[in-house]
């Protein structure tokens, strides 16, 4: 699909991953839509991106507020043809730990943003995409997702979060094959080690050793090459129904 006068939303749009997301489509023509809970940043996005974009403050894991994005993308900036989900949280503890057990309510907040937030994007945009007319190659819309690494070597102490990541690229395949019939694609990309800003607050020395563990590059990822990435799932038809590691060969140990 050609992103020129399409219109995307990007969920966690304002910041990282999603704030990279946003600027890249743009770049290629696109209008689009930044969904976040974060409002100072989504609006200063919006405006530093002009008439091309627009600030919804949203929850991912509320269907009325999603359902009424989608509706205010539709209706000033002309539709809906890309969405993206990048919204999502980090949280960390052992099972039996030191202090307990991990706190139930943590894990399903954990997998209530991550998987149930990504499935409420998923279903509305798909609904929404359904009725536009097919594109020259029979496209109606592209649908693109964030996992992680972790959904395959989930480390010590990320048990909530592996597990709603795994929920994630579980997703991908079946919701690929049901949307096929309207022409919507599903494609998910699953990040390594990513300098956003859930890394930002860790001292340098826990950055650099972070960084060193990837086989090559040896550094953290960059959000505009996740950027490059989403962009080139939106243009390349052929990419469907799969999970796409962007990790630097990176494996995860253990711990």
């Amino acid at each position: 699909m050609d992103p020129r006068n399409k219109v995307a939303i990007v969920t966690g749009g304002a910041s990282g991953l999603g704030g990279a997301t946003v600027r890249a489509l743009v770049a290629r023509g696109a209008k689009v839509a930044i969904l976040d809970k974060a409002k100072a940043p989504g609006e200063a996005l919006a405006k530093e991106l002009g008439a091309a974009a627009i600030f919804v403050e949203t929850d991912v894991t509320s269907e009325a507020q999603v359902q009424a994005a989608v509706d205010r993308a539709k209706a000033e900036l002309g539709g809906l043809h890309i969405a993206v989900g990048c919204a999502g949280i980090g949280t960390a503890g052992r099972v039996v730990g030191k202090g307990g057990l991990f706190p139930l309510e943590l894990f399903q907040l954990t997998v209530n943003v991550n998987l149930i937030g990504m499935f409420n994007m998923m279903r509305i945009a798909a609904g929404a995409m359904a009725e536009n007319a097919p594109d020259a190659g029979s496209e109606r819309g592209v649908i693109i997702t964030t996992a992680s690494i972790a959904a395959f070597d989930g480390q010590i102490g990320q048990v909530a979060y592996s597990a709603s990541k795994a929920g994630v690229v579980g997703m991908t395949l079946p919701v690929a094959r049901e949307l096929a019939r309207f022409g919507v694609r599903v494609v998910t990309i699953a990040p390594g080690t990513f300098d956003t800003p859930m890394l930002a607050n860790l001292p340098q020395e826990a950055r650099a050793a972070l960084a060193a563990g990837i086989p090559f590059p040896s550094r953290l990822g960059q959000p505009a090459e996740f950027a490059a990435l989403a962009v080139h799932i939106v243009e390349n038809a052929m990419l469907n129904g799969e999970t796409i590691r962007l990790d630097g060969a990176l494996r995860m140990p253990p711990k």
